[in-house]
């Protein structure tokens, strides 16, 4: 696990809060998440207050938070987490039709989204990416959040532009295809590389850049005019 120790602690099985206002919801997921062996549910909560009493408790690793809960809503209770817990990963639940939201969690560095239709795999794989201190976007999700970012203004295109410039071209590749939604085995694939040589790379990427998170730096690139799987040309 990278960027700090998550705030259960080192070993054992991935602590989980699930966070949702529908009971038959947090019981399907608490039972998809309990059925991978490696993660135990600790906490649940009906409302983004409680998500936070409860998460504090319990010294969860990882909060699996439901955007639309009533008291405190899902985004603003990520914030609070954030700033009590730093080390806790989240991952937030939503659906379509909320992209606005998705886009500014994405922007306050989430660990990562997940569609609440999407499969019990990939729900098992968000919370474990999420747990080693990997940001995760179901590649809908990165569909939907990419193609949202539409134009912007003529600053903040030329300062992305100019924080691109620091990557070589091979590293502009990578981030492309970070863009793109790739994981790292399939940015390996496609360009003939190991995972872990793919995962230097990211790393490396994100530091030039100052990202937190893989997201954040596949919206940079989308500002500055990268288009997803493409690769820089100049720089």
């Amino acid at each position: 696990m990278t960027g700090g120790a998550a705030a259960g602690g080192t070993g054992g099985a991935i602590r989980v809060l699930v966070a949702d206002d529908e009971p038959l919801i947090t019981a399907g997921i608490r039972t998809v998440l309990e059925s991978a062996g490696d993660i135990e549910v600790v906490a649940q909560a009906g409302d983004g207050r409680a998500a936070v009493e409860e998460a504090l408790r319990h010294r969860v690793d990882v909060a699996l938070v439901d955007i639309d809960m009533p008291v405190l809503d899902g985004l603003s209770a990520v914030g609070e987490l954030r700033r009590r817990l730093p080390g806790l990963r989240t991952v937030v639940l939503t659906a379509f039709g909320a992209e606005p939201n998705v886009l500014r969690a994405l922007q306050n560095g989430t660990s990562g989204f997940v569609l609440k239709n999407c499969t019990p795999e990939e729900l098992i794989h968000a919370v474990r990416a999420a747990h080693r201190g990997d940001a995760y976007l179901s590649p809908a999700v990165t569909r939907m959040v990419l193609g949202m970012v539409t134009p912007v203004e003529a600053r903040r295109r030329r300062e992305a532009a100019e924080r691109l410039a620091a990557l070589a071209p091979r590293e502009a590749e990578v981030l492309g295809l970070v863009a793109e939604g790739l994981s790292n085995a399939g940015i390996g694939l496609r360009l003939n590389m190991s995972e872990a040589t793919v995962k230097t790379y990211v790393s490396r990427i994100l530091t030039r850049l100052r990202c937190a998170n893989r997201v954040q730096a596949a919206l940079l690139a989308r500002d500055a005019g990268l288009a997803p799987g493409e690769p820089e040309t100049t720089g």
